[in-house]
């Protein structure tokens, strides 16, 4: 069974850092890419990163490049998101979300698109305070 777990969330200011990990099991880590999506109240749900394992190749939306930084750890099947530079506008529930390699993979993954992701964790608060 594909399991995956967001954890890091919390209560930081503006201009702190935070770093969430996505834990994941059942599955073969490299053959899958990992994504971030984030979720405020009020608002659709927006990707925020995507990587393939495999790879290492990432995708970033606009509104955190050169802010947020993911990573990943295949020895634990363990991605993470570091976020830097923390602004109010980054609150929001963040979810990861996995999504075997496949023939749409690669534009589901640099469009950030959740529809493309099959497999979901609970999500992280993170709330960043003016």
């Amino acid at each position: 069974e594909v399991q995956l777990q967001a954890s890091g969330g919390g209560l930081v200011q503006a201009g702190e850092s935070l770093r969430l990990a996505c834990a994941t099991s059942g599955f073969t880590f490299d053959d899958y890419v990992i994504a971030w999506f984030r979720q405020a109240p009020g608002k659709e749900r927006e990707g925020v990163s995507c990587m393939s394992i495999f790879d290492g190749e990432t995708h970033y939306s606009n509104s955190v490049k050169g802010r947020f930084t993911m990573s990943s750890d295949n020895a634990k099947a363990t991605a993470h998101l570091q976020m830097d530079s923390l602004k109010p506008e980054d609150t929001a529930v963040y979810y990861c979300a996995a999504q075997q390699l496949g023939y749409e993979t690669y534009e589901y993954c640099s469009g950030l698109m959740s529809s493309g992701m099959r497999h979901w964790g609970k999500g992280t608060q993170v709330t960043v305070s003016s």
